[in-house]
């Protein structure tokens, strides 16, 4: 398959962009349709659906034409869809993979990763699952979401990424291969590949954003979970105040509507320090996408505890003056379809009921649930006898 490229970079990769859910899967059962030798797919929603048919009978018809099919589904993400709902395409060869099976102490750690790599020369890299609400233009009908597909030195990376989720994914998740990779792996001087893993440490998307931020002065965020925590909330709190444009595009539609309680909580400490925040309106937002001046990220980790050092998640940092100015081309589309948050809106609480909201969604998901996975990371990780085996970074 040879892509259409919206750019191509000086390092040898060619990118188009996909301004929503609709475009980009439809772009994947492409890709898919017409692939020669191999299929890596890994997925952390795979839903029982008319979309989840195409994709589930687009794989199926590439292993019978001989192409070497690998599934990788999150056991979490995936709950509720039958162990038979791909027998056929185990059948005919292809391999299906479930992510870290849902055990007392493990369960946390999910595999939130969506990438597609086709022939090991083009990948699809973005935010959305595979379900109905993504496939839609995200203004009419399905949630707002998207992606990048790519050619060129970084598929390689994302390929062996994928492989070592593989590896990983049924027994001990915190076992890396010895030759793992690090987490910030350049691809060439315009592309790098970002693997976030579980632990305690400031994760590598953090950093790589934390050195694009300190001098940015253009800065726009698109996310779907919005509750930046210690070091990530200074690192955007000093980037508003400093940038000369700092604005985030949030839901105003959320299928987690206690995480927004708790991004509202944020909402003031934001506005004081010159940042724009606007809410989405038409369907949910669930795209992930940030632009720094000339460097665009894109993939599936959102600005919340749970992606940034809980789950699996794997972003791809592009510079390219030609993607930024694509990229907001869109993310001034969406702003039509937005609402501009006032200041005096978002004072403290004046009722006692919204205040205890607010702070219970500010436990559950900074305290909570950031709190018992960081309990098994430490514990694994302070083990005299396993801390040698653990991949975690």
């Amino acid at each position: 398959m040879q892509l259409q490229p919206l750019l191509t970079t000086p390092d040898g990769h060619a990118i188009c962009w996909y301004d929503s859910g609709k475009r980009y899967l439809n772009a994947e059962i492409e890709a898919i349709a017409t692939a020669q030798t191999s299929i890596l797919f890994e997925c952390y929603l795979f839903r029982a659906s008319k979309v989840g048919e195409r994709f589930r009978d687009a794989l199926t018809e590439a292993a019978g034409r001989g192409v070497q099919v690998t599934l990788l589904l999150d056991d979490v993400g995936c709950w509720g869809l039958h162990r038979n709902y791909f027998s056929e395409l185990t059948r005919l060869g292809g391999k299906v993979v479930w992510f870290n099976p849902v055990r007392w102490r493990f369960w946390s750690f999910r595999d939130h990763r969506k990438l597609l790599v086709v022939d090991d020369t083009h990948a699809f890299v973005g935010g959305c699952n595979i379900a109905p609400e993504y496939a839609g233009d995200g203004v009419d009908d399905g949630w707002r979401d998207g992606g990048i597909s790519i050619e060129g030195p970084v598929v390689r990376h994302l390929a062996a990424s994928i492989e070592s989720q593989v590896e990983i994914a049924g027994n001990q998740i915190w076992r890396a291969r010895k030759n793992s990779r690090s987490g910030w792996v350049k691809a060439g001087a315009d592309v790098s590949l970002l693997l976030v893993r579980p632990g305690l440490q400031q994760g590598v998307f953090q950093r790589a954003l934390h050195n694009d931020l300190r001098h940015a002065r253009d800065i726009a965020i698109t996310t779907a979970y919005f509750l930046p925590v210690g070091s990530a909330k200074k690192m955007l709190l000093r980037a508003a105040r400093h940038a000369h444009s700092f604005r985030l595009l949030l839901p105003g539609k959320s299928d987690v509507p206690l995480l927004q309680v708790a991004a509202r909580a944020l909402y003031s400490g934001f506005l004081r320090r010159g940042a724009q925040i606007h809410e989405y309106q038409p369907q949910v937002l669930h795209a992930k996408v940030l632009i720094v001046d000339d460097i665009v990220y894109i993939g599936s980790s959102n600005i919340d505890p749970r992606s940034l050092v809980i789950n699996f998640e794997v972003m791809l940092r592009i510079r390219s003056a030609v993607l930024a100015k694509e990229a907001r081309r869109t993310f001034e589309r969406d702003l039509d379809h937005s609402v501009l948050v006032k200041p005096l809106s978002w004072r403290r609480p004046s009722n006692w009921w919204q205040r205890l909201k607010q702070k219970l969604a500010r436990f559950i998901f900074t305290r909570l649930d950031l709190g018992v996975a960081q309990y098994f990371v430490q514990k694994r990780e302070t083990s005299p006898r396993r801390n040698s085996r653990s991949g975690w970074n």
